[in-house]
């Protein structure tokens, strides 16, 4: 009889993108490329994050990725999920067997956790990454895979994230919103519960890896917002940010 000491090991997760902005645009195929990497070149991604856009939006964000993935010779995979009931549609839940890459579109990160939250969908994508899938959020859907999923909609609260992060916290496209609003690090921070790391994570630049150990991709950096101060890091740089 084999003993639990001869147990196969079990597969580690899938690599974590947070992506400050630039989903299914060529600045960013590097890092798909990367996620891709030695995994089944099927790209499967939702746009759930723009709902509350309408039906419209969502298509062109999904066609748009489908252009995309066409480009870097991966199988697209559109998944239209905009509300909860299609969250647990098993017909679209089925859409993600078999993906190497599970990706998060960007628009309103509270949205984005409140469908996903508790629905089947969600828990397929998680067991997809436990089981070795790639999973990448950009702008929202950053968010959203982190502890903290803020509302864009003025006055609507915000939303616990995903936590598939959830020691980390993400303001995306971080080099232009901390030009137009120099109080908002200050407030995301004094408001995030202690123990948790917020990253200002800069346009067309991602952080690759996790849940411990990550590297910076992309053109800009990635800022670090620790109690003894922030620190810079730009592509080809590593970090640890441990739980």
């Amino acid at each position: 009889m084999r003993s639990s000491d001869d147990q196969p090991p079990t597969a580690p997760p899938g690599p974590i993108a947070l992506v400050g902005s630039g989903e299914f645009l060529p600045q960013m195929a590097d890092v798909d490329r990367f996620l891709l990497a030695g995994r089944a070149p099927r790209a499967a991604f939702l746009a759930t994050a723009a709902g509350l856009e309408g039906p419209e939006t969502v298509s062109r964000w999904l066609a748009l990725g489908a252009e995309h993935y066409r480009s870097l010779g991966v199988e697209p995979v559109p998944v239209p999920v905009i509300d909860g009931d299609d969250a647990d549609d098993p017909d679209l839940i089925g859409l993600l067997d078999g993906a190497g890459l599970i990706y998060l579109s960007g628009g309103n990160p509270a949205y984005l956790a409140r469908t996903l939250r508790g629905r089947r969908m969600w828990d397929a994508i998680e067991g997809a990454w436990r089981a070795g899938a790639a999973l990448a959020g950009c702008s929202a859907g950053a968010m959203a895979l982190s502890a903290e999923a803020p509302s864009v909609r003025g006055g609507a609260p915000d939303e616990a994230g995903l936590g598939v992060v959830g020691h980390l916290a993400v303001i995306p496209h971080f080099d232009r919103i901390a030009r137009w609003d120099s109080t908002l690090v200050a407030r995301r921070t004094a408001r995030s519960t202690p123990g948790i790391t917020v990253l200002g994570i800069d346009e067309d630049t991602a952080l690759v890896g996790g849940p411990t150990r990550w590297t910076v991709m992309g053109r800009l950096t990635v800022t670090v917002f620790r109690p003894d101060g922030p620190t810079v890091h730009r592509a080809g740089e590593q970090l640890v940010l441990a739980p």
